[in-house]
């Protein structure tokens, strides 16, 4: 049987495409295998960045991205799980962050990651990653607006339920113009956060 004959088998075909399959895989498993290690890297590098915006360096002598233990989230945000990270200074904690996600913003999950001090007052929260309408809901961003800084002494102790809102529904918080959805799911899933650290505080700082 000369190459003509064989290349117009199926079986051949059949074993030539398994062959570039098998090829196809195995480079993309060394390419998985040697990026790995710089992706998490580079992960570690951005959440250590994200931490240290809404953590200040006093509070903490060691390294938050490692630091840090699963907490059950249930109903607050949504989640059947989520990793704190803790600051501690000299052994001792002194705050604590998470991140947190609004699932209602106007295009879609909005991503933040907050801080919290000892008694549950916010030490900065920080949008990491979001799809909202640029010029209008893109406020929410600290590169944008100083919106996302009223936030900073808050807690769910000095201000009413009712004030956790925007304004334009009874609260303390302002909306942007034109662009309420984006604000409202912000506080509201901030105040769901800190539901969620008043419930673990406990657990976290003992």
């Amino acid at each position: 049987m000369n190459l003509k004959q064989l290349k117009a088998r199926v079986s051949y075909q059949t074993i030539l495409l398994a062959a570039y399959a098998l090829i196809a895989s195995a480079l993309l498993g060394v390419a998985d295998l040697n990026t790995r290690d710089v992706i998490k890297l580079r992960q570690e590098e951005d959440l250590k960045a994200s931490l240290v915006q809404v953590v200040p360096a006093e509070l903490f002598d060691n390294d938050l991205v490692k630091d840090a233990v699963p907490v059950p989230a249930d109903s607050e945000l949504g989640t059947a799980e989520t990793l704190v990270y803790l600051a501690r200074k000299q052994g001792e904690i002194t705050a604590a962050a998470f991140q947190l996600t609004a699932p209602d913003g106007y295009s879609g999950n909005i991503k933040m990651i907050m801080g919290l001090n000892r008694n549950g007052e916010v030490l900065g929260v920080r949008v990491i990653a979001h799809a909202e309408t640029p010029g209008l809901g893109d406020k929410i961003e600290v590169s944008k607006s100083d919106w996302i800084l009223n936030f900073n002494g808050r807690s769910i102790h000095n201000l009413t339920v009712k004030e956790w809102a925007v304004k334009k529904d009874g609260g303390i918080f302002d909306q942007f113009s034109g662009a309420t959805i984006t604000p409202r799911a912000v506080v509201n899933t901030i105040y769901k956060g800190l539901l969620f650290f008043d419930k673990h505080k406990s657990e976290l700082f003992n």
